[in-house]
This record gives structure tokens, C-alpha cells and sequence, in this order.
């Protein structure tokens, strides 16, 4: 089998079971006349444009909507459940829970679930969430376990952090068909390799080892403990055979929120720690939200037009967009070709001209098309434009700051180049990057710069500060994708 025709097969997996991650549905607001619902009209357009904003994920415009909505209607339950849906996008617990406290109903029900569960209150949570399951309409697997897993934990304070400030974890590359994000951890004293998906809320744990959800505790490179981690339990003996090595457990986003988390895989290095670390120099900040607090979404721009992207570090793909992303890229669906050996004849692949994270333009990136997104999307709060895999990140140095709430990104060209000191533009040997054999053509290779000669004899050492040239835009000397700092966004 061709590593392209591994990539289709690998990306298809992937993408799955992040949208059963995200399973319980919480319905958008349709648009309705002021006369019926009591609303002046004023107030009913700011609250019909807060749910079109929330809708594409523009979840601060969405609040300050909202904002104006509430002040005009305090009490309107509409109102309200929509609020509380965005707070809860932006980690605001305690104001989710807040707007809803006298509001009945299972979809109310669910959003203060959510927001107890991930605020740590475990007899609120199970309270809201076994009220919602009461409701014969509602199915969802999620809330039934948490709840389970809520009332056994009464007492327990989750993912509190001992031992020491931070730990650093080596990231074996256990795979070379694709950049997959393994880390080293022990579960309850037992070595084993986790996989980060940001995909996933929550931690699973191979039902091999669990036969249900169970708390567990964690530790990463022997110094930084995790006590108390609530685990939901899957097979993971598939996932194990696509990664290539015997993965126990995903680490889903509850927890790199609380570890703050740094994951670099071009340095082979993860990072946890027990304080939210300042800004690393030199990046750039991307504010995160989160798909009914779980699914980790960001806003980004396709050529000049703004979209929304859910990160899923499991999909090996570097970007999977839809419909009307390709269109807001400025690409039309007929341009894409389909890819070679893909069993399905269903996955497409092009090049988007240019995609903006943060102060970063990437040019030139590879581009898949498939109905995925379409599948995830119709599991999220969130109407998407395509997703963003490891098959981009792995080029980067992520940090997760401000318990989540923001990603700090570092282009792993300029990092490498900071770290050796190298003055000018790198000539040393390519070396394969991660996944390079799956990407198609056209990924950049990443290029490590040659030491310096060792001074002769009575001559000084090179100086390692630092020159203007150092400075130059990261990735400059890279083939596309080429990220590049965009002057207008300084400071972002």
C-alpha cells in the first residue's frame, strides 16, 4: 500500500471518532419574529446576529451580541440559553451556570452539565446531567458516563498537580507514515504511550486495561503528577495498529488545559506544567473557544476571508476543508484533484493560496476534500470550514496559556535557528520532516542549520548573539506551506 493511499485510510479514522467526542447536540437558535417572542425588534436582531455569529464560531462578536440582547430582555429564556452557550465556548463556567440557574429544560440541563463537569463541581454536574438523561428525547453516551463518573468521585478535587513545577517529556516519533503526537506517561505507576487529540474532550483509556470509566492518576516524566483525572474507556487496539505503536490512552483537551500544555513535535518535546507559562518570544497568540466547552475551534483566514477551524491533532492530514471553505480560499471544488490510491475514490486534494493563523501566513498548503468535515460538523455548536490536523502543527511549537483559552504559536524554523545561533540564513542538510513520505508533494522539508567550524587556534569562537538577520521572517527560506509574519498584525 503507497503512503498516500496509508494517509487517506489513516485520515478517515481519525476524523471519526473525534465527532463522537463531541456527541451531545445542543440545538442553535432559529430565527424567530419579535412578535413572538415578546422581544422588541431591536433587541431581537442582536440576538438573531449573536446566534449567526456563534453559529460560524465568532464567539467574541457572539458575546457582545449577546451583551446588547440581555440588556434589552433579561429574562428571555432564549436569550439566556444562548448567553450561556457562549460562555461556556470561552471557559466561563461559573456565568454559564449563572444565566441558567432558573431556567428548566434538558438543553439547559446539558449546558450546566458541561459547565460543572469542567469546573470541577462533580454532585452539580451529575445532578444536571442525570436531569437531562431523564428527558426520553435525549441520548447521549458522553453525559452518561461523566455522570457515573461524577458520582463515584465525590470528594475528589480533578486533576490536581503534584510534585515539581514542570515536566519535560521526550516525544518518541513512533511512526514514519505520519506525525503523530505520542507521549510518554504512567497511569497509575503502569509506563504507557498516550496520544494527544485535541479531537477529544476527555482522557480514554484502552478498554483492554479498564472496563469502565474509572479516576486515574498521571505523571509525566516522573516529576509533575495528575491525581485525580476522570477516563473514559474505548478500544484503542485500531488506533494502536494506525499509529504503529500500543497506545493507551488519548489525552483529550480537559486535560492540556490543565497541565498547560507545550507540544512540540519538531523538537520531540512535551511539555507539562502546574502554572500557565508567559509568552514564548517570538509567537504568535491564537485565541482558542471551545465546541460546547470541548472541541477546540480557532478563527482563521482563508486568503482574506475569515473561517473557522476545529484542531484535531490525531488527523494526519495538514488541512481538510469543505464546501465553503474551498470557496472562501478562492479555490473552486472542480480544481481538486483526486487523490492517487485512495480505496474510496472519495478524497480530493488541491492547495489553498494562503491561510492565516494568527500573525502567521502559510502559503501554498496542502488541501484535502472529503465529506469528514461535513460528518464532524453536524456534532458540533459550530458551523466550521474545515479542520486543521498534525500534518501542519507538527511544523510548529503550540502552548497551550490562560487555562486554554489561548495557543501560542512558534514557528519550529525560528526556534531552531534561535537555539543555535546561527546569523544566517540556514544551509545545512535537509532532513526529512515529520510525515514528510505521506505529505504530498510540495510540504516544506525543515531545514537544521550545520554547527560552526570550531575556532582555529588563537582565534576566537563565533558570537552566538543574535544579528538583524536573525530576525527575518520565520520560515523565509522555506518552500511552501511558508509561514510569515504579517506586519499589520504586529503584536498579536
Amino acid at each position: 500500500m503507497s503512503l498516500r493511499s496509508l494517509l487517506s485510510r489513516a485520515s478517515a479514522s481519525f476524523l471519526l471518532p473525534a465527532a463522537c467526542a463531541l456527541s451531545l447536540s445542543l440545538a442553535g437558535c432559529q430565527e424567530t419574529e419579535p412578535a413572538k417572542t415578546g422581544r422588541d425588534a431591536v433587541t431581537n436582531k442582536w440576538f438573531q446576529r449573536a446566534s449567526a455569529e456563534f453559529e460560524t464560531a465568532d464567539v467574541a462578536e457572539a458575546k457582545d451580541s449577546i451583551d446588547n440582547a440581555l440588556r434589552g430582555a433579561p429574562n428571555d429564556q432564549e436569550v439566556k440559553v444562548l448567553a450561556a452557550q457562549i460562555h461556556l465556548a470561552m471557559l466561563d463556567y461559573a456565568e454559564a451556570v449563572r444565566l441558567l440557574r432558573d431556567v428548566k429544560g434538558s438543553q439547559a440541563a446539558a449546558i450546566r452539565g458541561r459547565a460543572l463537569w469542567y469546573k470541577g463541581d462533580l454532585e452539580g454536574a451529575a445532578d444536571e446531567l442525570e436531569a437531562m438523561l431523564n428527558d426520553p428525547d435525549v441520548v447521549d453516551d458522553w453525559a452518561k458516563s461523566i455522570a457515573k463518573l461524577a458520582r463515584r468521585g465525590a470528594g475528589r478535587v480533578p486533576f490536581s498537580l503534584t510534585g515539581g513545577l514542570l515536566s519535560a517529556v521526550e516525544m518518541p516519533h513512533v511512526s514514519a507514515a505520519a506525525p503523530f503526537f505520542v507521549v510518554p506517561v504512567e497511569i497509575d505507576g503502569e509506563p504507557a504511550l498516550g496520544l494527544i487529540s485535541t479531537g477529544y474532550a476527555e482522557v480514554v483509556l484502552d478498554s483492554q486495561t479498564r472496563a469502565e470509566p474509572s479516576w486515574v492518576s498521571m505523571r509525566f516524566g516522573g516529576k509533575l503528577e495528575v491525581n485525580d483525572v476522570p477516563a473514559l474507556t474505548m478500544d484503542l487496539s485500531g488506533l494502536s495498529k494506525q499509529v504503529g505503536a500500543p497506545i493507551k490512552a488519548i489525552l483529550g483537551v480537559n486535560l492540556l488545559r490543565h497541565i498547560h500544555a507545550t507540544i512540540d513535535f519538531g523538537g520531540r518535546q512535551f511539555v507539562a506544567r502546574s502554572f500557565s507559562p508567559p509568552p514564548p518570544p517570538d509567537s504568535t497568540r491564537v485565541p482558542l473557544y471551545y465546541a460546547k466547552g470541548g472541541g477546540m475551534v480557532m478563527k482563521t483566514n482563508l486568503g482574506q476571508i475569515a473561517a473557522s477551524m476545529l484542531i484535531d491533532t490525531s488527523m494526519a492530514l495538514p488541512v481538510a476543508l469543505d464546501d465553503a471553505g474551498w470557496k472562501k480560499a478562492g479555490v473552486d471544488l472542480k480544481e481538486l484533484k483526486l487523490v492517487p490510491d485512495d480505496p474510496e475514490k472519495k478524497l480530493k486534494e488541491g492547495t489553498i493560496p494562503l491561510l492565516k493563523i494568527g500573525s502567521y501566513e502559510i502559503s501554498q498548503v496542502p488541501g484535502y476534500y472529503n465529506d469528514q468535515v461535513h460528518i464532524v460538523e453536524k456534532k458540533l455548536a459550530f458551523n466550521i470550514d474545515g479542520m486543521v490536523g498534525n500534518g501542519l502543527l507538527a511544523y510548529y511549537r503550540m502552548t497551550l496559556g490562560d487555562g486554554g483559552r489561548i495557543l501560542w504559536l512558534e514557528d519550529n524554523l525560528a526556534v531552531q535557528r534561535l537555539l543555535s545561533g546561527v546569523s544566517q540564513q540556514p544551509v545545512g542538510p535537509r532532513l526529512t520532516p515529520p510525515g514528510e513520505g505521506l505529505l504530498p508533494e510540495g510540504t516544506p522539508s525543515v531545514i537544521v542549520p550545520e554547527p560552526p567550524p570550531p575556532p582555529e587556534k588563537g582565534q576566537k569562537p563565533p558570537s552566538s548573539k543574535p544579528t538583524p538577520s536573525d530576525n527575518a521572517k520565520p520560515g523565509s527560506s522555506n518552500p511552501a506551506p511558508k509561514p510569515q509574519k504579517d506586519p499589520s498584525s504586529k503584536g498579536q
